[in-house]
């Protein structure tokens, strides 16, 4: 399986991709894959700082809850 290479990954299946002065964070189609069906997507609200390698938020699908660790810090 080929993976955009204008991302940075984790080992835990997270990627952020710079945009600027932002960036996009998701999961990769592995993990996507891994989950099965999405249910829910817990995230911080909208400006909360969040620090690489730390849990940010969660995933919830039909086989598991999965944390999310920040791939980046903000600078």
């Amino acid at each position: 399986m080929a993976y955009p290479d204008d991302r940075k990954y984790t080992r835990e299946h997270e990627w952020v991709m710079a945009n600027g002065t932002s960036a996009s964070i998701g999961i990769t189609q592995y993990a996507q894959d891994s989950l099965g069906d999405i249910v829910f997507v817990d995230l911080p609200k909208i400006g909360s700082d969040i620090a690489r390698g730390k849990t940010f938020g969660s995933v919830e699908s039909v086989k598991a809850v999965s944390d999310l660790f920040a791939p980046a810090s903000e600078p």
